[in-house]
Protein backbone atom coordinates (compact mmCIF):
# COMPACT_ATOMS: atom_id res chain seq x y z
CA UNK A 1 0.00 0.00 0.00
CA UNK A 2 1.05 3.59 -0.59
CA UNK A 3 0.45 6.44 1.86
CA UNK A 4 0.67 10.16 1.11
CA UNK A 5 1.94 12.53 3.80
CA UNK A 6 1.53 16.32 3.83
CA UNK A 7 3.11 18.89 6.16
CA UNK A 8 2.82 22.68 5.92
CA UNK A 9 4.78 23.95 8.89
CA UNK A 10 7.18 26.82 9.31
CA UNK A 11 9.33 26.80 7.24
CA UNK A 12 8.88 24.03 4.66
CA UNK A 13 6.11 22.90 2.32
CA UNK A 14 6.53 19.13 2.10
CA UNK A 15 4.93 15.93 0.87
CA UNK A 16 5.98 12.28 0.96
CA UNK A 17 4.91 8.88 -0.32
CA UNK A 18 5.47 5.78 1.81
CA UNK A 19 5.41 2.42 0.00
CA UNK A 20 4.93 -0.18 2.73
CA UNK A 21 5.86 -3.09 0.42
CA UNK A 22 9.32 -1.75 -0.39
CA UNK A 23 9.65 0.19 2.86
CA UNK A 24 10.75 3.22 0.86
CA UNK A 25 9.79 6.84 1.46
CA UNK A 26 10.06 9.40 -1.33
CA UNK A 27 9.96 13.05 -0.30
CA UNK A 28 9.57 16.46 -1.92
CA UNK A 29 9.76 19.84 -0.24
CA UNK A 30 10.41 23.52 -0.66
CA UNK A 31 11.54 26.08 1.91
CA UNK A 32 9.38 29.13 2.44
CA UNK A 33 11.17 32.27 1.20
CA UNK A 34 12.49 34.51 3.98
CA UNK A 35 14.08 37.87 3.21
CA UNK A 36 17.79 38.24 3.96
CA UNK A 37 18.41 39.45 7.50
CA UNK A 38 14.98 38.44 8.79
CA UNK A 39 14.30 35.70 11.36
CA UNK A 40 11.10 34.30 9.91
CA UNK A 41 7.66 35.00 8.46
CA UNK A 42 4.32 36.23 9.70
CA UNK A 43 1.71 33.47 9.66
CA UNK A 44 -0.26 35.26 6.93
CA UNK A 45 2.82 35.21 4.70
CA UNK A 46 3.49 31.56 5.53
CA UNK A 47 -0.06 30.63 4.53
CA UNK A 48 0.33 32.53 1.24
CA UNK A 49 3.59 30.77 0.37
CA UNK A 50 2.30 27.30 1.35
CA UNK A 51 -0.78 27.85 -0.82
CA UNK A 52 1.46 28.78 -3.74
CA UNK A 53 4.03 26.02 -3.20
CA UNK A 54 1.81 23.02 -2.38
CA UNK A 55 0.84 22.30 -6.02
CA UNK A 56 4.51 22.51 -7.02
CA UNK A 57 5.60 20.10 -4.29
CA UNK A 58 2.80 17.62 -5.07
CA UNK A 59 3.70 17.72 -8.77
CA UNK A 60 7.37 17.14 -7.95
CA UNK A 61 6.51 14.17 -5.72
CA UNK A 62 4.15 12.39 -8.11
CA UNK A 63 6.48 12.92 -11.06
CA UNK A 64 8.90 10.66 -9.13
CA UNK A 65 6.32 8.11 -7.96
CA UNK A 66 3.15 8.10 -10.08
CA UNK A 67 1.13 6.05 -7.59
CA UNK A 68 -2.43 6.36 -6.31
CA UNK A 69 -2.28 6.64 -2.52
CA UNK A 70 -4.47 4.40 -0.36
CA UNK A 71 -4.73 7.03 2.39
CA UNK A 72 -3.36 10.43 3.31
CA UNK A 73 -1.79 11.61 6.55
CA UNK A 74 -1.46 15.29 7.40
CA UNK A 75 -0.21 17.47 10.25
CA UNK A 76 -2.94 19.84 11.42
CA UNK A 77 -1.38 21.41 14.54
CA UNK A 78 2.08 21.87 16.07
CA UNK A 79 1.60 19.45 19.01
CA UNK A 80 -1.00 17.07 20.40
CA UNK A 81 -1.96 19.53 23.11
CA UNK A 82 -5.04 21.57 23.86
CA UNK A 83 -4.87 24.97 22.18
CA UNK A 84 -2.00 24.02 19.88
CA UNK A 85 -2.72 25.87 16.65
CA UNK A 86 -1.00 27.64 13.75
CA UNK A 87 -2.84 28.88 10.63
CA UNK A 88 -0.21 27.51 8.24
CA UNK A 89 -1.35 23.93 8.95
CA UNK A 90 -4.75 24.73 7.42
CA UNK A 91 -3.08 24.67 3.98
CA UNK A 92 -2.10 21.01 4.24
CA UNK A 93 -5.29 20.01 6.04
CA UNK A 94 -7.46 21.56 3.32
CA UNK A 95 -5.62 19.71 0.55
CA UNK A 96 -5.76 16.42 2.48
CA UNK A 97 -9.52 16.75 3.06
CA UNK A 98 -10.08 17.53 -0.62
CA UNK A 99 -8.00 14.55 -1.80
CA UNK A 100 -9.86 12.31 0.63
CA UNK A 101 -13.21 13.26 -0.90
CA UNK A 102 -12.07 13.26 -4.54
CA UNK A 103 -10.21 9.92 -4.33
CA UNK A 104 -12.48 8.22 -1.75
CA UNK A 105 -9.56 7.47 0.55
CA UNK A 106 -9.30 8.00 4.32
CA UNK A 107 -7.45 10.95 5.84
CA UNK A 108 -5.61 10.61 9.15
CA UNK A 109 -4.70 13.76 11.07
CA UNK A 110 -1.84 14.19 13.50
CA UNK A 111 0.54 16.82 14.85
CA UNK A 112 3.76 18.16 13.38
CA UNK A 113 5.55 16.91 16.48
CA UNK A 114 4.32 13.31 16.12
CA UNK A 115 5.34 13.50 12.46
CA UNK A 116 8.88 14.46 13.44
CA UNK A 117 9.15 11.61 15.95
CA UNK A 118 7.82 9.02 13.48
CA UNK A 119 10.18 10.30 10.76
CA UNK A 120 13.09 9.84 13.17
CA UNK A 121 11.95 6.33 14.15
CA UNK A 122 11.52 5.36 10.50
CA UNK A 123 14.94 6.72 9.61
CA UNK A 124 16.55 4.87 12.52
CA UNK A 125 14.68 1.67 11.54
CA UNK A 126 12.99 1.60 14.94
CA UNK A 127 9.27 1.92 14.22
CA UNK A 128 8.89 -1.00 16.65
CA UNK A 129 9.44 1.54 19.42
CA UNK A 130 5.89 2.86 18.90
CA UNK A 131 4.87 -0.21 20.88
CA UNK A 132 7.17 0.65 23.79
CA UNK A 133 7.96 3.44 26.21
CA UNK A 134 10.76 5.79 25.17
CA UNK A 135 11.97 9.37 25.44
CA UNK A 136 12.00 11.76 22.50
CA UNK A 137 13.59 15.15 21.96
CA UNK A 138 11.92 17.49 19.46
CA UNK A 139 14.41 20.31 18.91
CA UNK A 140 13.67 22.89 16.24
CA UNK A 141 12.89 26.56 15.70
CA UNK A 142 9.65 26.35 17.65
CA UNK A 143 10.37 23.66 20.23
CA UNK A 144 13.01 22.35 22.59
CA UNK A 145 10.87 19.63 24.12
CA UNK A 146 11.81 16.45 25.97
CA UNK A 147 8.88 14.04 25.80
CA UNK A 148 7.87 10.76 27.38
CA UNK A 149 6.30 8.67 24.61
CA UNK A 150 4.02 5.66 25.15
CA UNK A 151 1.74 3.54 22.93
CA UNK A 152 -1.58 5.25 22.26
CA UNK A 153 -4.38 3.67 20.20
CA UNK A 154 -5.80 6.97 18.99
CA UNK A 155 -2.61 8.95 18.36
CA UNK A 156 -0.15 6.05 17.77
CA UNK A 157 2.20 7.85 20.18
CA UNK A 158 0.96 9.31 23.45
CA UNK A 159 3.09 12.23 24.61
CA UNK A 160 3.77 13.68 28.07
CA UNK A 161 6.05 16.69 28.31
CA UNK A 162 9.01 16.12 30.63
CA UNK A 163 10.94 19.32 29.97
CA UNK A 164 11.15 22.27 27.62
CA UNK A 165 12.93 25.58 27.14
CA UNK A 166 11.53 28.23 29.44
CA UNK A 167 12.45 31.02 27.05
CA UNK A 168 14.31 30.87 23.72
CA UNK A 169 14.06 27.65 21.69
CA UNK A 170 17.22 25.97 20.41
CA UNK A 171 16.45 26.65 16.76
CA UNK A 172 15.72 30.29 17.55
CA UNK A 173 19.06 30.56 19.33
CA UNK A 174 20.87 29.05 16.34
CA UNK A 175 19.19 31.48 13.94
CA UNK A 176 19.74 34.55 16.12
CA UNK A 177 23.40 33.75 16.63
CA UNK A 178 23.68 32.91 12.93
CA UNK A 179 22.33 36.31 11.94
CA UNK A 180 24.85 37.95 14.31
CA UNK A 181 27.52 36.13 12.33
CA UNK A 182 26.16 37.32 8.99
CA UNK A 183 24.57 34.02 7.98
CA UNK A 184 21.28 33.59 6.10
CA UNK A 185 18.07 32.24 7.67
CA UNK A 186 17.68 29.34 8.35
CA UNK A 187 21.20 29.31 9.76
CA UNK A 188 21.66 25.75 11.07
CA UNK A 189 23.77 24.18 8.33
CA UNK A 190 25.90 27.31 7.86
CA UNK A 191 26.52 27.61 11.60
CA UNK A 192 27.63 23.98 11.72
CA UNK A 193 30.14 24.49 8.90
CA UNK A 194 31.49 27.58 10.61
CA UNK A 195 31.82 25.79 13.97
CA UNK A 196 33.73 22.91 12.37
CA UNK A 197 36.58 25.36 11.63
CA UNK A 198 37.07 26.15 15.33
CA UNK A 199 39.78 24.40 17.35
CA UNK A 200 38.62 25.78 20.71
CA UNK A 201 37.59 23.58 23.63
CA UNK A 202 34.54 24.86 25.49
CA UNK A 203 32.87 23.58 28.65
CA UNK A 204 29.41 25.14 28.63
CA UNK A 205 27.44 25.37 31.88
CA UNK A 206 23.73 25.30 31.00
CA UNK A 207 20.85 26.45 33.19
CA UNK A 208 18.59 23.45 34.01
CA UNK A 209 15.55 23.82 36.28
CA UNK A 210 13.45 20.71 37.03
CA UNK A 211 14.23 19.27 33.61
CA UNK A 212 13.71 22.56 31.77
CA UNK A 213 16.44 24.63 30.14
CA UNK A 214 16.94 28.37 29.62
CA UNK A 215 18.61 29.51 26.40
CA UNK A 216 18.16 33.29 26.33
CA UNK A 217 21.51 33.67 28.10
CA UNK A 218 23.17 31.87 25.19
CA UNK A 219 22.21 34.64 22.78
CA UNK A 220 23.57 37.30 25.16
CA UNK A 221 26.78 35.36 25.77
CA UNK A 222 27.45 34.97 22.03
CA UNK A 223 26.87 38.69 21.47
CA UNK A 224 29.34 39.51 24.27
CA UNK A 225 31.89 37.11 22.77
CA UNK A 226 31.65 38.79 19.38
CA UNK A 227 31.92 42.28 20.86
CA UNK A 228 35.05 41.24 22.75
CA UNK A 229 36.73 40.02 19.57
CA UNK A 230 36.01 36.27 19.65
CA UNK A 231 36.15 34.80 16.14
CA UNK A 232 33.00 33.84 14.27
CA UNK A 233 34.15 30.22 14.22
CA UNK A 234 34.65 30.03 17.99
CA UNK A 235 31.35 31.80 18.68
CA UNK A 236 29.50 29.34 16.43
CA UNK A 237 31.07 26.37 18.22
CA UNK A 238 30.22 27.78 21.66
CA UNK A 239 26.58 28.16 20.60
CA UNK A 240 26.37 24.49 19.60
CA UNK A 241 28.27 23.30 22.67
CA UNK A 242 25.83 25.17 24.91
CA UNK A 243 22.82 23.61 23.18
CA UNK A 244 24.43 20.16 23.50
CA UNK A 245 25.06 20.71 27.21
CA UNK A 246 21.45 21.83 27.73
CA UNK A 247 20.08 18.74 25.97
CA UNK A 248 22.44 16.51 27.95
CA UNK A 249 21.34 18.09 31.23
CA UNK A 250 17.65 17.66 30.42
CA UNK A 251 18.29 14.05 29.42
CA UNK A 252 20.07 13.24 32.67
CA UNK A 253 17.08 14.63 34.58
CA UNK A 254 14.64 12.44 32.63
CA UNK A 255 16.72 9.26 32.94
CA UNK A 256 16.96 9.78 36.68
CA UNK A 257 13.20 10.26 36.89
CA UNK A 258 12.05 7.44 34.56
CA UNK A 259 14.98 5.04 34.56
CA UNK A 260 16.97 3.81 31.55
CA UNK A 261 14.98 4.37 28.36
CA UNK A 262 16.03 4.70 24.71
CA UNK A 263 16.01 8.26 23.39
CA UNK A 264 14.96 9.42 19.92
CA UNK A 265 16.20 12.78 18.66
CA UNK A 266 14.02 14.58 16.12
CA UNK A 267 13.78 18.05 14.62
CA UNK A 268 16.04 20.20 12.49
CA UNK A 269 18.54 21.12 15.22
CA UNK A 270 19.23 17.42 15.81
CA UNK A 271 20.64 17.06 12.29
CA UNK A 272 23.69 18.99 13.55
CA UNK A 273 26.69 16.66 13.32
CA UNK A 274 28.60 18.24 16.22
CA UNK A 275 25.71 17.84 18.68
CA UNK A 276 24.79 14.41 17.36
CA UNK A 277 28.30 12.97 17.70
CA UNK A 278 28.54 14.03 21.33
CA UNK A 279 25.12 12.61 22.23
CA UNK A 280 25.79 9.31 20.46
CA UNK A 281 28.88 8.86 22.61
CA UNK A 282 26.91 9.47 25.82
CA UNK A 283 23.52 7.76 25.38
CA UNK A 284 21.43 5.00 23.84
CA UNK A 285 20.33 7.42 21.16
CA UNK A 286 18.57 7.16 17.81
CA UNK A 287 18.68 9.87 15.16
CA UNK A 288 17.07 10.55 11.83
CA UNK A 289 19.23 11.14 8.81
CA UNK A 290 19.57 14.91 8.15
CA UNK A 291 16.91 14.98 5.39
CA UNK A 292 14.38 13.40 7.76
CA UNK A 293 15.45 15.48 10.77
CA UNK A 294 14.40 18.77 9.22
CA UNK A 295 10.75 19.60 8.53
CA UNK A 296 9.30 16.94 6.23
CA UNK A 297 6.14 14.95 5.57
CA UNK A 298 7.66 11.48 5.96
CA UNK A 299 6.29 11.10 9.49
CA UNK A 300 2.75 11.99 8.48
CA UNK A 301 2.89 9.35 5.73
CA UNK A 302 4.10 6.81 8.30
CA UNK A 303 1.34 7.91 10.66
CA UNK A 304 -1.26 7.17 7.97
CA UNK A 305 0.19 3.71 7.45
CA UNK A 306 0.25 2.90 11.16
CA UNK A 307 -3.22 4.35 11.73
CA UNK A 308 -4.63 2.44 8.77
CA UNK A 309 -3.11 -0.81 10.02
CA UNK A 310 -4.52 -0.23 13.51
CA UNK A 311 -8.03 0.47 12.25
CA UNK A 312 -8.04 -2.75 10.26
Amino acid sequence: MTFLGIDTSNYTTSAALYDTESGRITTAGKLLPVKKGELGLRQSDAVFHHTKQLPQVIEQLFSQIPAKPDAVGVSVRPRNAEGSYMPCFLCGEGLADSLSKIMSIPVYKTSHQVGHILAALFSAKRLDMTEKRFLAFHVSGGTTDLLLCEPDKENIIGITEVGTSLDLKAGQAVDRVGLMLGLDFPCGMQLEKLAEKSEKLFVALPVIRDGNCCLSGLENKCRTMLESGTSHEDTALYCLEYIYASIKGMTEYALKKYGPLPIVFAGGVMSNKIIRKKLENDLEAYFAEPDLSRDNAAGTAVFAALKGAYLK
